[in-house]
């Protein structure tokens, strides 16, 4: 057997393997059997992610930005294709040590999916069928392989179609199964006809965002606002169904349903969102108006216990953040949130609730599909990205950036309007300050500000000369502390320095 043919004949068993698999893990979600993530494929992408070093991390925010995970699943399907095709050719000498192999790669995935958060007795039977049907199927394309190279056309026909056939099997149980797992869900139906609850609203003045072409938003619209989280496949939570448990050092056990949670009195608030992973001048960042219900009152309910000094918040699908009880207690506007920008929260970030806590970075505070509250200690607890060598706490430092003109643009002799956002959660901007090449700073002109928890717009018009320039910025908070021009990387708690752009002018 040609080794082309052999390597396509281990490929068509693995598409037929993960189709198949696929297949039965939407059937059993479907069928509420499933606890964990019974998809060999996700699990073994989720098992991947958690076990990621943080410079492997960083480099993939930092390259990928949103597109990180888009990038993970294509990678894991070539790495798929590969080995499926070494397996093939393998095969085609020595068969049992191809099967063997093909058996681990199973037996691979099975351990992922029975490493997975609330993985379930059943979770691994997709997996296991699977590879069955993936070594019976390449059984077959090796007899019929062996018949072709004796035979005459008409065998060697029968196995291009039965090769055929397995493929297009393989990717119509695949599809059906992401088809049936999106549908068999109710989630899609709940978020549908959820009609948000009166909030007390926050008003944004006009004079918020500035009238300069290109400098970003003041509010992000849905779409476009940046998601960085753990989750490979985005969870699709049935609001009719969720809840919220808090417990540990408390008086009192308290869990919350969403039918509950609507009867609570809800507010607005402005927020804005970065990940610790945001680079000086990146864009892993956001604001937008939340709504929800104060996570304090349900603290309250539940009456932490003295010595209390975190609460672990763990997602659905696992993930866990540890935030300052006084960030939650205190007065800041730290919500349960089921709505973003006027719209139930879209899955992708967090539907039906999440946590949304001013002046902390995401990776210690913003919880997506969060279904747990444990009020315990630093001590005793970590948040996800603590043991891999993240700081305990994680408040959002005081930072600005430029986002006209952009760095390398070449602007025309004249005034220009260098613009864009400065921030210091929960302390507010006081000022923002611009400096052309090594000339004086100069103030910039700020934009209105509703809320000291959202950026801040800012504006300088600058009289530029023929040339290269170098422009840079910086802001000073309320309390008088202007952002260090010392240069760090984002790792431990987040990145320092001034932003600084080139320009040419002519």
């Amino acid at each position: 057997m040609k080794r082309s043919w052999a390597a396509t004949l281990g490929v068509v068993a693995g598409v037929f393997t993960v189709g198949v698999a696929t297949l039965l893990a939407a059937l059993m979600a479907g069928a509420g059997l499933a606890g964990g993530t019974p998809s060999p494929v996700f699990a073994v992408g989720g098992a991947f992610v958690d076990r990621t070093p943080p410079w492997l991390k960083d480099f993939a925010t930092i390259t990928f930005g949103t597109k990180d995970k888009t990038v993970l699943i294509l990678g894991m399907a070539l790495f798929l294709i590969v080995v499926c095709a070494i397996i093939g050719t393998v095969g085609a000498r020595r068969r049992t040590a191809a099967m063997v192999v093909f058996g681990v790669m199973g037996a691979i995935g099975t351990l992922a999916v029975a490493s997975r958060p609330h993985a379930g007795a059943f979770d691994i039977l997709p997996t296991l069928i699977g590879t069955a049907a993936g070594l019976w199927a390449l059984s077959i394309l090796w007899q019929r392989a062996d018949d072709g190279a004796r035979g005459t056309d008409l065998d060697r026909r029968r196995l291009l179609l039965g090769g055929a056939g397995f493929t297009v099997a393989g990717f119509t149980a695949a599809t059906l199964g992401q088809t049936l797992g999106q549908g068999a869900s109710q989630a899609a139906a709940s978020r549908t006809t959820f009609r948000l609850p009166t909030a007390t609203p926050v008003v944004i003045p006009a004079g918020a965002q500035l009238p300069v072409k290109g400098i970003t938003p003041y509010i992000i619209a849905n779409a476009d606002f940046y998601r960085i989280d753990t989750a490979l496949v985005v969870p699709q939570l049935n609001a009719a169904t969720w809840s919220l448990k808090v417990h540990g050092m408390v008086q009192r056990e308290v869990t919350i349903t969403w039918p509950t949670l609507l009867t609570k009195p809800m507010q607005d608030a402005l927020i804005t969102l970065m990940c610790v992973s945001n680079e000086v001048g990146g864009n892993l960042t956001g604001n937008a108006v939340w709504t929800g219900w104060p996570v304090r009152e349900l603290l309250k309910m539940a009456g932490p216990q003295p010595g209390a000094d975190m609460v672990l918040s763990t997602s659905s699908d696992g993930f866990t953040a540890g935030t300052p009880l006084t960030a939650l207690t205190g007065d800041r506007n730290a919500l349960l949130a089921i709505a973003m920008n006027g719209q139930p929260l879209p899955f992708e970030h967090g539907f039906p609730v999440r946590l949304v806590v001013p002046g902390l970075y995401g990776y210690v505070s913003g919880t997506k599909w969060v279904t747990d509250l444990k009020v315990s200690t630093f001590a005793a607890d970590q948040g996800y990205w603590v043991p891999r060598g993240w700081s305990q706490l994680g408040p959002i430092k005081t930072e600005s950036r430029i986002d006209v003109p952009k760095s390398g643009d070449r602007v025309s002799a004249g005034k220009v309007a260098v613009a864009g956002i400065a921030w210091a959660e929960h302390r507010g901007i006081k000022t923002v300050e611009v400096q052309v090449d090594n000339g004086p700073w100069q103030l910039a002109r700020l934009a209105e500000e509703p809320s000291i928890d959202s950026w801040r717009q800012w504006v300088l018009v600058w009289q530029a000369a023929t040339g290269s320039h170098t422009i840079t910025v910086r802001a000073t908070d309320s309390e008088g502390v202007t952002q260090t021009q010392t240069q760090a990387p984002p790792p431990p708690d987040g990145a320092t320095g001034w932003h600084t752009i080139t320009v040419n002018v002519g």
